[in-house]
Order: structure tokens, then C-alpha cells, then sequence
């Protein structure tokens, strides 16, 4: 019996593998108190300490309002603080706090175990070519991303400026 094409097809694989790791590792996370949202966004601060909501909202690919919630509540139940930017005294910078660090020791346990699980079978020559080839297709997509963004900004340097139109400048009482 044939594969599905689906099955094949290098981003669909990619994507079902990513979503099936996320609900294996949730599961293994819920009893922790945590949504989805807030281990990931615990897990990215404690990665990227001293940034401000801004710059980890685009981490987390989401809008910097929908961060600031949950910086609100992991700041309630005392995992996350705010501290004042000594660059910019209208921002703050984001940390976690040592009431988190054991949490997040068990997120990474548990994440040890979901990537355990989901690569069990595989050699450990096999897991290294595997990262190794995924790290190949990230820095392939990512040098893309940053020639298309320098293409886009490079076609707007060189748009020429519009000139008035001659037409639309006649005096109103002329």
C-alpha cells in the first residue's frame, strides 16, 4: 500500500510533526498549572531575559497587547517580573523569577521526554543528521527571508519620488 502524497510533502510532514510534539508535550505540561501560552512564553523569557514585550511578542509571533495579558498573570502568580528599561524609562524589560526556575527545570525535563519519545527508534548518528538537516533547511529559509526583506527595502529606497502633478495645482480662483 502507497504513502499518502501527504505524506511525503516536506511541509506538511514538518507541520503534523511540530502540532503532534506540542500536544504530546501539553499533555505532559498541563499538570503543571500552565497553558500553552504561558510555558512558551516562560520558556522564551528565560531564554531571552532583559528583552522588552515588544521584542518577545515577535519571538512568539503574537500581538505585544495579547503579551502584555500574560506577562499580567505570570506576574500575579510571581513567575515573571517587570523592571524598568535604564535605556528607556517608558519600557520594561522582562525576567523570570526564582519562583519559576523550578518550574522550568521541569519543563525541560518534560521536553526531554517528548523529544525522547518522538525520535525513539532513530540511531544517535541518525538524530544528529536530523538536526543538522533541519538546521540546514532553517538557515536555507531564514538567508531567503532576510534577502527578500533586503530586496523589499531596497525596491522602496529606489521608487522615485512623485512629482506634483502640474494638473491638480491650479489655483483654486485662477
Amino acid at each position: 500500500m502507497e504513502e499518502p502524497e501527504s505524506d511525503r510533502n516536506l511541509g506538511l510532514l514538518m507541520y503534523d510533526v511540530a502540532r503532534l510534539m506540542r500536544a504530546n508535550f501539553h499533555r505532559r505540561v498541563q499538570p503543571l498549572g500552565l497553558t500553552q501560552a504561558q510555558w512558551r512564553t516562560l520558556f522564551h523569557l528565560a531564554r531571552n531575559e532583559g528583552l522588552n514585550q515588544g521584542a518577545l511578542a515577535e519571538i512568539l509571533e503574537i500581538q505585544p497587547i495579547t503579551l502584555a495579558r500574560l506577562v499580567d498573570r505570570l506576574e500575579a502568580a510571581g513567575w515573571a517580573e517587570r523592571r524598568p528599561d535604564p535605556a528607556d524609562r517608558r519600557a520594561f524589560q522582562l525576567y523570570v523569577t526564582a519562583k519559576a526556575r523550578p518550574v522550568l527545570e521541569q519543563i525541560k525535563e518534560l521536553a526531554t521526554e517528548t523529544r525522547e519519545e518522538a525520535m525513539q527508534g532513530l540511531s544517535q548518528t541518525e538524530r544528529e543528521q536530523l538536526l543538522d538537516l533541519l538546521s540546514a533547511l532553517k538557515g536555507n529559509l531564514l538567508a531567503t527571508e532576510t534577502n527578500a526583506s533586503q530586496a523589499r527595502a531596497d525596491r522602496l529606497d529606489r521608487r522615485p519620488v512623485s512629482e506634483p502633478d502640474s494638473r491638480k495645482r491650479k489655483h483654486r480662483y485662477g
